[in-house]
């Protein structure tokens, strides 16, 4: 399935060195699948918000730790330069001394918002915004980033107006009450998310997928159902993915890369209930790159990349470069995931961009 906008851009040769990315939303698994997606992490980045969403969830500083240790212990090179930045799990239950526990720690950036029921491993998340305000005080207070999942998980509500409804029902009190907490609103997919975005406050911004850029739905949907293709949010129509690419390629610092890259297995992505999750681990900022290139915008792919993110996260720069080469590849149809595979987004196909050896 090819990507839309695929205009000529820049020569084939051309080279662009940047900051090596940081990327703001990265699922890795458990157990050995986390060495096999690190071997394609630590290629292009620096630095990895790891999302808590396990099976149990990341819902302490304790198992936090532990997984803090098992992604540096599955590390394909044990001299790379690579530091994941974790993440609380929210829950009705947590208290106001459990993130102040964890920040403390000093490798815990962030507390994740699920609604309950809204995504993969969500059912522990939040019921209710208030339910969860004592913690956010908290992490006003400490300084700790708050990473939301945009939609609400109602059954009633339609599975493509979710994201709008959120931010009517949850984002428009949250950024009332908290007005010096730090926000992301992760993977947004919508118009309506980034005109809420653009315009809302200064503590307030967005991290955005390459297949949210690359694709609308009908990927997903047109000629038979494609379950690579279905991840939370899901797909919209063209008019949303033309305004994250304006979003994303505006120069404005708050939006910035969160690839939401998230494996699983070829088996569960192939069955009557698939999971939703596209993984794009494999060949994320060479994407990121064809979505800036397309619109002639590749002077704005290393603030994407690699400075806004940081900035709102209140992280040091990256030192460390990377260069990258417009240079066609083909994307194997499968790669290892633990003791079994999965099939990574354009399996089979071309990727226009390339890093250089």
């Amino acid at each position: 399935m090819a990507a839309l906008c695929t205009s000529v851009g820049a020569a084939e040769g051309t080279t662009l060195t940047i900051i090596k990315p940081d990327d703001f939303h990265h699922h890795f698994r458990d157990g050995p699948r986390t060495k096999s997606v690190l071997e394609h992490v630590t290629k292009r980045f620096t630095r990895c918000i790891a999302m808590p969403n396990l099976k149990p969830p990341v819902t302490t500083t304790e198992l936090a730790t532990d997984y803090y240790n098992h992604i540096m212990k599955s590390l394909p090179d044990t001299q790379c330069k690579f530091e994941p930045l974790m993440v609380l799990y929210l829950t009705d239950n947590t208290t106001p001394e459990e993130i102040k526990k964890a920040k403390e720690t000093g490798f815990i950036k962030a507390a994740k918002y699920y609604p309950a029921g809204a995504t993969t491993n969500s059912d522990f998340g939040v019921t209710s915004l208030e339910k969860v305000y004592p913690a956010l005080k908290a992490m006003e207070e400490v300084g700790m980033v708050l990473c939301i999942h945009s939609e609400v998980s109602r059954s009633e509500i339609d599975i493509f107006d979710r994201e709008e409804v959120f931010i009517e029902e949850v984002m428009a009190p949250l950024t009332r009450d908290f007005q010096r907490l730090k926000i992301v609103m992760e993977h947004i997919s919508t118009d309506k998310a980034v005109e809420y975005v653009k315009n809302g406050p200064a503590n307030l911004a967005a991290s955005i997928t390459a297949h949210h850029l690359l694709y609308n739905r009908n990927a997903l949907l047109v000629g038979g159902i494609k379950p690579h293709f279905y991840c939370l949010p899901i797909l919209k129509r063209e008019t949303h993915r033309r305004a994250l690419v304006e979003a994303a390629t505006s120069g404005s610092s708050k939006f910035f890369a969160g690839t939401d890259s998230a494996p699983h297995e070829t088996v569960a992505k192939e069955s009557a209930c698939g999971c939703a999750g596209v993984y794009t681990a494999h060949a994320a900022i060479e994407l990121y790159a064809e979505t800036f290139d397309n619109v002639g915008k590749l002077d704005l792919l290393e603030g994407f990349l690699s400075q806004h993110g940081s900035k709102h996260y209140g992280l040091e720069q990256n030192q460390e470069k990377v260069t990258l080469v417009k240079k066609s590849w083909t994307v194997p149809k499968k790669y290892n995931f633990g003791e079994g595979d999965l099939v990574p987004l354009r399996a089979g196909e071309s990727v226009a961009w390339s890093i250089a050896e």
